[in-house]
């Protein structure tokens, strides 16, 4: 009896954990997918919605359990080659400190085809729901993206703290809340004024976001104070000081979202 004909791995992010942000093709790909490998960072809305049956929970948490990448990468070779359409479920973006570039290159070595699909970077989509653009004509022409979650075996940070803090452009950090007095403060060293705004956007677009302002001074306490915890991300630069003048007119799309779920299923109850 030969050998199953390999089956397909498919990328795909999830974007910032709204189902409304779902590409067409990635919620194509999830409804008809054989199993669907996940992070903890989809969001629980779109989690939920995909059958028991076909998913498996390969999330990793700071300092909590976690699957070792090793065995993701060997369970996504495993299942492809059993003939399956896998869906490899990640938030944000795969390839934006997803480590979906390393699941990429190990399918490859093992000559098992796989999809790359994009989607929208928490990176850019939390700080647009919390009424922030990482880009402003008066205020940034440019913005870096940063991983505030290295790998923990490097020597040293390949972060160059010091050459960010002198181009004067939006800064954001993934991964960043544990380190936020770490990098502040590494920013202040280097010469950025401390009262730089500064803004963390806790859960961008899933219910109970939450968001916390402060300045480059004051923003450990601001988290401390709200009490900010992963997932979470950091907005560092003039840009986020535009959100006070919007902030009246601001509809939070998480919370219009799900404010509009409670009204329809009451119909259907009411009906």
């Amino acid at each position: 009896m030969s050998a199953p004909e390999s089956g397909t791995v498919y990328l795909v992010g999830s974007g910032p954990g709204d189902p409304d942000l779902l590409t067409v093709k990635a919620t194509r790909l999830l409804e008809s997918a054989d199993v669907v490998l996940h992070d903890k960072l989809p969001g629980p809305e779109i989690i939920d919605q995909l059958p028991e049956d076909r998913r498996e929970d390969v999330g990793k948490r700071a300092g909590g359990e976690r699957t070792p990448q090793s065995a993701i990468n060997e369970r996504l070779v495993e299942l492809a080659r059993e003939g399956k359409s896998v869906v490899r479920l990640k938030g944000g973006d795969s390839f934006v400190f997803g480590r979906g570039g390393e699941e990429a290159e190990y399918l490859a070595d093992h000559g098992v085809p796989f999809e790359v699909v994009p989607a929208v970077t928490s990176a850019i989509a939390a700080p647009a729901v919390a009424g922030i653009p990482v880009t402003h004509r008066d205020h940034a022409s440019s913005v870096s993206f940063v991983t505030g979650h290295e790998d923990p075996t490097k020597d040293e940070s390949a972060v160059d703290w010091d050459a960010l803090a002198a181009t004067g452009s939006t800064i954001v950090v993934l991964m960043g809340v544990g380190r936020l007095p770490d990098y502040t403060q590494a920013l202040r060293e280097a010469g950025m004024n401390p009262e730089t705004p500064v803004a963390l956007i806790e859960r961008g677009t899933w219910p109970g976001q939450q968001v916390a302002t402060g300045t480059l001074e004051s923003i450990v306490d601001v988290r401390d104070e709200h009490d900010i915890s992963p997932p979470a991300v950091t907005v560092i630069g003039e840009v986020a000081g535009t959100r006070e003048g919007v902030l009246e007119f601001l509809v939070n799309e998480a919370n219009d979202t799900n404010d509009a779920n409670e009204a329809t299923k009451q119909t259907e109850e009411e009906d």
